[in-house]
């Protein structure tokens, strides 16, 4: 059970991958009160494993609106409950951590639910990309004059970043998360991303072996989120969870380049431990409510990573830069090469 503090977004809160296996509570009070549509969809399907608000919306009230919130979640059979008093629910996490839940319109026994819930798998060493990741790979064409070609790693990309880096001239060829490192750079890519993803990086041992390997090669790469975090360790850093994550739109990073404070937009329950990074990897964003890594770069290699989300489906914006910054890592390269 996590919680996540956004006021609006909650359709992309449902089909972010990074979310599987996980029931979400939103903290604003009324969900559901402008629909849901297929242009809003970051994946093919719902992946939380429930939701829980505490007014859910009989309305739909918004021109864009296809559907209710009560209509898809049970086209697509998710359990979900209001009339919660999520305040009471969100500070009892705060205060004893994210934990394991149990939501049943089934069975109603509470000593069985409860049991439910303490044989149900911890998020710790539990490896998930495996279950959202694509099955095949496939490609988003470059919107416009094609200037790069970018090999995304999907652990549970989310469809806007793809738009985001087509928007920018990418061609992106999106490639399972178990290709190994050879098969990419078989590609020739300008650049590798690692997408974000749910689960616990200490758990993706093979794969941070390739990224370690994609690294090596001097392959420009941009990591967000889960691809920060796999990132981290790939430098040879430890991850560690946190007590009850970052998920919402509102949380605070400073950029130690610049002293810019960026509000951004999350959704992870692990990050990286600074003081696991070697000398060649420097620290370059911070959060200001829980001083955890939120950004790195590589001294010497081109390699750039931030913990957050750049494409901030539905919001805020003020990390749409970064996307940017990949792309001047290509632009580099390829002047250098």
């Amino acid at each position: 059970m996590v919680f996540n503090t956004s006021m609006s977004g909650y359709q992309e809160v449902l089909t972010d991958p990074s979310y599987a296996g996980q029931v979400v509570c939103m903290t604003y009070p009324l969900i559901g009160n402008y629909g849901v549509n297929r242009a809003d969809e970051e994946s093919a399907r719902p992946w939380v494993e429930g939701f829980v608000v505490r007014e859910a919306s009989g309305v739909a009230s918004n021109w864009r609106s296809e559907e209710t919130l009560d209509a898809y979640l049970k086209r697509w059979r998710v359990p979900a409950i209001d009339r919660v008093d999520t305040r009471a629910l969100v500070r009892h996490i705060r205060d004893k951590g994210a934990m394991r839940a149990c939501l049943s319109s089934v069975d109603l026994d509470e000593r069985r639910l409860l049991e439910k819930a303490r044989s149900s798998a911890p998020m710790e060493n539990r490896e998930l990309a495996s279950a959202v990741t694509t099955a095949r790979p496939y490609e988003v064409a470059a919107v416009g004059a094609e200037s790069f070609h970018v090999v995304c790693y999907d652990f549970g990309v989310k469809r806007n970043s793809l738009q985001e880096l087509a928007r920018a001239g990418c061609r992106v060829s999106v490639v399972p998360a178990s290709t190994p490192a050879a098969e990419v750079l078989a590609m020739r890519p300008d650049g590798v991303y690692l997408s974000n993803g749910p689960g616990d990086p200490a758990s993706m041992t093979e794969v941070v072996e390739e990224i370690r390997r994609l690294v090596g090669e001097g392959v420009p790469v941009f990591g967000i989120c889960f691809g920060h975090q796999l990132l981290g360790r790939a430098f040879g850093g430890t991850t560690y969870k946190l007590r009850f994550g970052h998920r919402g739109g509102n949380q605070p990073v400073k950029d130690l380049l610049t002293g810019r404070v960026e509000i951004t937009s999350h959704n992870h329950g692990f990050a990286v431990e600074a003081e696991s990074l070697p000398a060649d990897v420097e620290v370059t964003h911070v959060n200001l409510n829980d001083a955890c890594v939120e950004g790195m770069r590589h001294k010497s290699l081109p390699v750039i990573s931030v913990q957050y989300h750049p494409e901030a489906a539905p919001g805020p914006h003020d990390a749409a830069h970064h996307f940017r910054r990949f792309i001047e890592l290509m632009e580099h390269e390829r002047a250098v090469r």
